[in-house]
């Protein structure tokens, strides 16, 4: 048992982590090396603590009311610390207790602002109406598919389709932004008109520019042309000199806008400059309207951003000027320097609403106790200080500890964690803290709990291949105790009206003939004539939860539904997710990468959908027996993909049913069906086209 002045443990899914805590605090007592009053135990919510106090007790053959170590969480801790120096417990925000208050704070904050600070409004109408997504280079993806993905999860004759104010599709976000402020300003236009042009040679052809508006008669292109006159496509430029030059020989009225004008945040200046000068009359919709048409989920997503940014603008006293730095840094520089205004001014309404209010919010309190303990107005008792779950640490709460153990020579921190599950950074974690340990905490140990005894080994090789795709994940080889079980990952495609699967549906179909299936075998599994496997059925978001009515109840299986997120720490016989597809709301959620966060994060994390990776991981190692991944079946997850290739032979791909589907060999999550051509002709190909141009010759497969 090692006991260096910092550990770190790292671990792995299933592998005894709050045993191990327990057994550490049973070894240090029995061996005489700490008193119990010297042993603080870190825990992240309450029920945790509750959990390692009655097995610390019970290990250690006392009542949970009689043991002497103190076993808590983080928030208690620093309640406790200002209660005790300051003779009274600290004044907490009356919505720091409720699940979605601090939601609710932040909505009122944002409405206030809105009707008391004219600047403010403008800058959040241009965020949810120009920048709901930041403009990233195609270049930056691994794919063209993958920029595809990323900008739209429509497609429009093999092209992104992205959804516009005014029911306009169009074909770019730049377009997009441009088309929201037409539509914000009442300015008319028409997408994509066909207009006749006449060749030098007399030949009439059809073009369809950019924008048309027909008060002006005017013609505007927006050209995907950088800086220095290059384009990203391959032809583009020689293709749209040839098309202005066709405008000109037509005598039409025609300007241009560039990306190099999106990159400097000159875009809509420039339009706005061409459009006043053809004497286009602007007239700015209300806020009510335009507040009106934005999607609640946008709204939502920005709401969810300025939380995490106000908790590490907050605890890293950053200023304006360094957001407007940072931002600079980001490849959607405009959206980033208009998102600092606004994040900057409702953090400053957050901190006044405190004040006004005579309150602390809870990284506050923590805050304020590290403060206590560093003036040493507070005496640390504390010689051994253990960390439950560390890999979701924030900066204040690594703060509290270091304070605690400088104060207090000799003392020790003993770390528990897995950074593969760090699922966290909407609530103030930072994954760095614990991946570069040793230069927060100095010279360490550092061990690796590398058994699982929860996932069977097939589970436990894929997961830990697909999780360590993300090289600044740390190495681990885990091992199962279990055996492997062939073809226990298993990819369901769903198909559904209007390209919307019903995974509800799907998911009670599934259940009903897993009970069935393993009804048939019970004699393999049943220990007692009650014992049934249990069954969790696992979602992204809450909108898909399919048990509204109540769980539905099975002979052979016990059935259960949560979020990813709230099933990190539970274990069962299956799982069944649900939507791994792609999507705004998917599996991995694009919505949540969102490069605003680079602003305010210390280290930000580089690899692509870092943390949706680490959320995916955590809910495919739930299971021991095997995993049900349901997909839309014209948009599967990249994340089907990944493990089709990780698994090889024990991936599986079939029917709802069970029912072997002939697995494409090129992209492996679509499968080969009877397809015609525009001649009529029988042929076999993937169902993944056009992303997939797999064929083979007819009845060959």
């Amino acid at each position: 048992m090692r006991l260096e002045d910092s550990n770190l443990l790292i671990a792995s899914a299933g592998s005894g982590k709050s045993a191990t805590m327990v057994g550490k605090v049973a070894y240090v007592l029995d061996k005489g090396l700490f008193q119990p009053e010297e042993i603080l135990v870190l825990a992240y919510n309450r029920t945790a603590a509750e959990e390692l106090k009655e097995r610390i007790a019970q290990q250690l053959g006392v009542q949970p009311a009689d043991l002497q170590c103190k076993v808590t969480t983080f928030h208690a801790l620093g309640r406790g610390i200002i209660e005790l120096v300051e003779a009274r417990p600290p004044q907490l925000a009356n919505w720091v207790d409720h699940p979605a208050g601090e939601a609710r704070v932040i909505a009122k904050i944002i409405e206030d602002l809105m009707q008391s600070d004219a600047g403010f409004a403008k800058v959040w109408i241009e965020l949810l109406v120009l920048y709901p997504k930041a403009d990233i280079p195609a270049s930056v993806f691994d794919s063209d598919a993958d920029y595809h993905r990323y900008i739209s999860a429509r497609r429009r004759g093999g092209e992104a389709s992205i959804g516009a104010f005014g029911g306009v599709y169009v074909r770019s976000l730049q377009e997009q932004t441009i088309a929201n402020w037409l539509w914000l300003n009442n300015v008319e236009f028409q997408y994509e008109r066909q207009i006749a042009t006449e060749d030098e040679d007399g030949t009439i052809r059809h073009v369809h520019p950019d924008f048309y508006y027909p008060a002006s008669n005017t013609i505007h292109e927006h050209l995907a042309i950088d800086s220095d006159g290059s384009s990203p496509f391959a032809d583009y430029v020689e293709h749209a000199d040839s098309k202005l030059a066709a405008y000109s020989r037509a005598a039409l009225d025609v300007f241009t806008t560039k990306s190099a004008q999106a990159n400097d945040g000159t875009l809509l200046l420039q339009l706005e400059a061409e459009l006043s000068k053809r004497e286009i009359q602007f007239r700015q919709r209300s806020l009510e309207e335009t507040l009106k048409a934005v999607e609640p989920i946008v709204i939502k997503h920005f709401q969810k951003l300025i939380a995490v940014c106000i908790k590490h603008i907050r605890a890293g006293d950053l200023t304006l000027e360094m957001l407007l730095e940072r931002a600079n840094s980001l490849h959607d520089k405009k959206r980033a320097r208009t998102f600092a205004q606004a994040i900057w001014k409702i953090t400053g309404a957050y901190s006044n609403k405190l004040e006004d209010d005579k309150r602390i919010d809870f990284d506050a309190m923590i805050a304020n106790a590290t403060h206590l303990v560093e003036e040493a107005r507070y005496k640390s008792p504390y010689s051994l200080i253990l960390v439950d779950e560390f890999q979701d640490i924030s900066d204040s709460r690594a703060n509290l500890i270091k304070a605690l153990k400088h104060q207090k020579p000799f003392s020790k921190i003993f770390a528990v964690g897995d950074d593969w599950q760090s699922i966290y950074r909407f609530a103030g974690s930072d994954i760095s803290i614990f991946t570069q340990f040793e230069a927060n905490f100095g010279a360490s140990w550092q061990g690796r709990l590398e058994m699982t005894y929860r996932c069977n080994q097939v589970i436990a090789d894929a997961a830990a291949h697909f999780i360590q795709r993300n090289p600044a994940q740390l190495r681990k080889e885990v091992r199962s105790a279990r055996p492997a079980i062939a073809r226990s990952i298993r990819a369901i495609p769903i198909m559904g009206e209007q390209g919307k699967p019903d995974f509800g549906q799907a998911s009670l179909r599934l259940l009903d003939r897993l009970d069935r299936f393993l009804g048939g075998i019970a004699s393999q599994w049943r220990t007692s004539s009650a014992a049934k496997l249990k069954v969790m059925v696992l979602w992204r978001y809450n909108l898909l939860d399919p048990f509204a009515g109540g769980l539905p109840r099975f002979e052979n299986i016990e059935v259960s539904g949560l979020s990813f997120h709230r099933a990190k720490g539970l274990e069962v016989d299956y799982t069944i997710l649900l939507d791994v597809s792609e999507g705004e709301y998917g599996v991995p959620s694009r919505v949540e990468d969102d490069e605003l966060l680079n602003l305010v994060m210390p280290q930000p994390e580089t690899f692509e959908y870092a943390e949706e990776r680490r959320l995916f991981y955590v809910a495919l190692t739930r299971a021991s027996r095997g995993v049900f991944l349901l997909m839309n079946g014209r948009q599967p997850s990249r994340y089907i993909h990944e493990l089709a290739n990780i698994a090889g032979g024990n991936f599986r791909l079939e029917t709802i049913d069970g029912e072997a589907l002939p697995q494409c060999p090129t992209c492996h999550v679509g499968h080969v069906i009877e397809r015609k051509s525009k001649t009529g002709d029988r042929f076999m190909g993937c169902t993944q086209y056009p992303d997939c141009s797999h064929t083979v010759q007819f009845g060959v497969r």
